[in-house]
């Protein structure tokens, strides 16, 4: 994959034109017509990452399918009927969530992740609720973690 950026959309018909016979030729690569075109910046979508311009400036930011995809995973890994120890549910969501954001660290997305943060620990207190079965339990451990009742 790979992207050329040009001033004017004349310009980038130009250099995609006169660059894939070369590529195909010298290079002796397969080009995809089909995904091969000339868009505006904003209207893009790059290995996972959109692109936006605000006060003037591109700036970079994860792909809403991109997102919808981590949230799918974070649910698959926090299913209440999911067997298995809090531990290595733990172990789990770090290490996936520490890919992710290592994936996407040139992306602006410190409100997205703050939003995900939120609903990722009502997720985590369920599963916690869930495994609270009893009442007597709940109001041990809600009075051990010092929370009014």
């Amino acid at each position: 994959d790979w992207m050329i950026f040009c001033k004017s959309k004349r310009s980038a018909e130009r250099t995609l034109r006169n660059n894939l016979p070369f590529i195909e030729g010298k290079l002796k690569l397969k080009v995809n017509r089909n995904k091969s075109k000339v868009e505006h910046i904003t209207k893009v979508k790059y290995l996972g990452y959109s692109f936006y311009i605000t006060k003037g400036e591109y700036r970079v930011r994860v792909y809403q399918k991109s997102i919808d995809k981590m949230k799918s995973e974070l649910k698959r890994l926090t299913s209440r009927s999911n067997g298995g120890s809090n531990a290595v549910r733990k172990s789990k969501l770090n290490k996936f969530i520490a890919g992710w954001i290592n994936y996407f660290s040139m992306a602006d997305m410190k409100s997205m992740l703050e939003c995900m943060d939120e609903w990722l620990r009502r997720r985590v207190r369920q599963i916690y609720w869930k495994q609270w079965k009893k009442v007597r339990t709940r109001y041990k451990r809600i009075k051990k973690f010092g929370i009014p009742l």
